[in-house]
């Protein structure tokens, strides 16, 4: 596949599918970080080594068998910045590996689902992405590639601390399992720095849409855990799991809890949302996603009807400032990526109450 294919105004195909508890769980990622024995972490390699280390590892996960996983490989300094900013928003590249100049690469599935970045803060990072809630699943599909990976790289592995990382959190399993949740209600009624503190204590961490150091949009939350080393991966595994099913239910409570006390106030709130992503001229990349937000929990409580939630998934990437920019063609000005935004959003939403009704699905109201 050329870069075109990872590049196309449209969410990664993954994304369309349907997940457990995807009213609340909009994805399940895992990763794993990766070194080379005999190799300088990438932070201190020079750049022949860093260009030796992308060899083998690229020719590693190419020879795999066609019909097995298909992979591309892309040089992340051979991108132009806004290309490298596109794949940071679709979650197939972090922003670290987006800065890099020394020689780093992505690997990427056809169906965008794995990406193995080479030369990020470690030799390898494998990522893989499934929908919904999806720990255990998505965690076989990563232990697969990472087992084949491991017959054939000599991996950095200690008998006493595990795999070995550029990053001391990381030592040990070099497992992050994260969890992408919706939570506007439990963001509402005010019950997030509550839960942020008990996930502390727990040794996990909350972040924003694109991990560590990015801010929280749209009421959208990564809990991921903290802790590589001490625990086996099945402990890391089962200890989120268990903590997310809380949070799910706590976020359903929340949600049974403002339809009885306030359910004027909450459709006002969701309609006026609605209103504003259909005929607003204007619009912020924050006010998008707050009111993308309003509008998915609204159809998750069967207010409104007609949308499906991946358009939704669709739009929270399409907001983003390079896909705003990717779509339009060009390169805009912030003011300028404030009108193109409202349009994209008036376009997508318009289109698709329209294929709702002439399929004869009940249309939403405004």
């Amino acid at each position: 596949m050329n870069l075109e294919h990872f590049l196309k105004n449209e969410a990664p195909s993954w994304m369309s599918k349907s997940g457990t508890d995807a009213d609340i769980v909009i994805s399940t990622r895992i990763r794993l970080a990766r070194n080379l024995e005999g190799y300088k972490f990438p932070r201190v390699s020079s750049e022949q080594e860093a260009k030796h280390v992308d060899n083998v590892v690229t020719n590693a996960l190419l020879n795999i068998k066609k019909g097995e996983r298909n992979f591309s490989h892309f040089t992340i300094k051979e991108m132009p910045a806004l290309q490298r900013q596109v794949l940071v928003e679709k979650h197939l590249i972090s922003p670290l590996l987006a800065k890099k100049e020394k020689s780093a690469s992505v690997v990427l599935s056809n169906d965008e689902s794995i990406s193995v970045m080479v030369n990020e803060e470690d030799h390898l990072r494998i990522q893989c992405l499934s929908p919904g809630f999806q720990l255990f699943e998505t965690y076989e599909i990563a232990d697969q590639l990472d087992s084949y990976l491991e017959k054939h790289l000599p991996y950095a592995f200690n008998e006493t601390f595990g795999y070995l990382t550029c990053c001391p959190t990381n030592v040990g399993t070099g497992l992050r399992a994260s969890v992408m949740m919706h939570l506007p209600a439990l963001t509402m009624s005010n019950q997030m720095k509550v839960i942020t503190q008990m996930l502390t204590r727990l040794g996990m961490v909350v972040r924003g849409i694109y991990g560590e150091g990015s801010e929280n949009l749209g009421n959208m939350y990564q809990i991921s855990n903290q802790v590589t080393l001490g625990k086996s991966e099945q402990e890391i595994l089962e200890d989120l799991q268990n903590v997310v099913s809380q949070i799910i239910q706590n976020e359903r409570n929340a949600r049974g809890s403002l339809m009885k006390q306030a359910p004027i106030a909450l459709e006002d709130r969701i309609q006026r949302a609605l209103g504003t992503l259909k005929y607003a001229r204007i619009m912020t990349s924050d006010e998008a996603a707050t009111c993308l937000s309003n509008v998915r929990l609204g159809v998750d409580l069967g207010l409104i009807k007609g949308i499906p939630i991946s358009i939704l998934n669709e739009c929270m990437i399409f907001i983003q400032q390079g896909f705003v920019q990717q779509y339009a063609g060009t390169t805009l000005q912030a003011t300028e990526r404030d009108l193109f935004r409202a349009k994209l959003l008036r376009e997508k939403l318009n289109v698709e109450n329209q294929n709702s009704k002439e399929k004869g699905e009940e249309k939403y109201d405004v």
